[in-house]
């Protein structure tokens, strides 16, 4: 947070009680100091004279009742006015580093009910005033430091996924948005902390794993940007991702296949499968695995130029992973995508032992995917819930709670 120059005293809201909620003439005098402040300083103590206000009257329902989040939204967009964006985002600042340890159910408010909140100081990372950077970055950081692990893969990883996808998002929005998804692995990563900072991390973990999917492929997209921050970035994230692996077989080739993905050139693809192809798997495969090598795999398997040394090698890496994937529903989410691939190879591969190892490992894919014999799945056999369906639902109490 910028300190420009020794600030006045911050100004108070006057209420007749300690919990009494403010009157909308009060807010409507801080709001206006926040914006017209002529330091940052002033604007931030502004901001949170009236976080203050809130959290210890009308709480959450503040930020709804007296229009407080659609003000901070319209003054981050005025082109026009550098001091009312810069307010903007030391407001934005004040309310995600305060509320979300008070009062939970404001992350729902932030994060949902205005999910333009998150882009917009993305947005203001381009800002050609450093000022409105400064405080841009302040509220980003601010509302990952205070979210909690559920909070930061269920509520703020959706909006930098979306706002990731748009084509007329700002380069300098695009490098902050990777860069929270990348501090978000690296928070994940195993340590010597708390048992209760260690739980959050298993769940951060284990949520954000389930979500590699959708996530290797944004940041893979980001890889290849041409503009040089953007793809550094990217390829920092995608390091991070890896971390979420826990795969000890898979551990060592990490830089190779990221390397892969980097530059999806034949000889690339050729380097990886073939350290691939050598590894002894033990260890079980779980989706975060499967999520960052199918990609790669069904690449190899589908491109027609493809050699038939590495078409064999690909078929014994499919062969040997699908042995130790245990749960056939992470099986059926990743499999049927190289099911194609290797049918391919097993029907018209030039050499009958390449054909062989086609058939071997169609076998086994149909037997991790449980579609064979007396454990055939139907359309009807109950099958796990995903992540997202319980978020789903859960949002929609809490949205039910905020309201009523």
């Amino acid at each position: 947070m910028p300190h420009h120059e020794s600030p006045p005293m911050a100004p108070q809201v006057v209420v007749t009680s300690k919990n009494a909620a403010p009157s909308a003439e009060d807010v409507a005098q801080i709001t206006e100091q926040i914006y017209t402040s002529k330091t940052s300083q002033a604007s931030l103590d502004a901001a949170y004279a009236l976080t203050d206000s809130l959290l210890n009257s009308v709480g959450f329902r503040g930020l709804n009742n007296y229009a407080v989040l659609p003000e901070i939204s319209k003054a981050a967009a005025d082109k026009k006015n550098a001091v009312r964006r810069e307010g903007a985002m030391y407001a934005l600042g004040a309310l995600f580093e305060k509320f979300p340890a008070k009062a939970r159910l404001s992350e729902i408010v932030f994060l949902l009910q205005h999910e333009a909140l998150v882009p917009s100081a993305l947005d203001c990372l381009a800002d050609k005033q450093s000022a409105v950077k400064d405080g841009a970055k302040y509220a980003l950081d601010a509302l990952f430091g205070h979210l909690n692990a559920e909070g930061k893969v269920y509520g703020l990883l959706p909006v930098l996924e979306k706002y990731l996808s748009k084509s007329t998002g700002k380069w300098q929005g695009t490098v902050g948005a990777l860069e929270l998804i990348g501090r978000m692995a690296d928070k994940a990563k195993m340590g010597m902390e708390s048992l209760e900072v260690e739980q959050e991390k298993d769940v951060l973990r284990e949520a954000m794993g389930k979500k590699l999917e959708r996530l290797i492929p944004r940041v893979e997209a980001g890889m290849h940007d041409l503009k040089a921050e953007v793809s550094k970035q990217a390829n920092k994230t995608m390091n991070s991702l890896t971390t979420l692996l826990q795969n000890d077989d898979i551990a060592p080739k990490v830089p190779l296949l990221v390397k892969s993905i980097e530059d999806p050139s034949t000889e690339a693809q050729r380097k990886a499968i073939h350290a691939l192809s050598q590894t002894t798997f033990v260890t079980v495969v779980t989706s975060p695995v499967l999520a960052l090598l199918t990609p790669l795999l069904e690449r190899s398997l589908n491109t027609p130029t493809t050699t038939q040394e590495v078409l064999r090698q690909t078929v014994v890496v499919v062969e040997n992973l699908t042995k130790l994937v245990h749960d056939p529903i992470e099986a059926r989410a990743f499999l049927p995508k190289l099911k194609p691939g290797v049918q391919a190879v097993k029907d018209r591969a030039s050499l009958p032992e390449v054909r062989e190892i086609g058939q071997r490992a169609l076998d086994v894919m149909n037997k991790a995917m449980k579609v064979d014999g007396d454990n055939a799945q139907t359309d009807d056999t109950m099958s796990k819930a995903s992540a997202e369906d319980v978020a789903s639902v859960l949002q929609n109490k809490s949205q039910q709670m905020v309201d009523s």
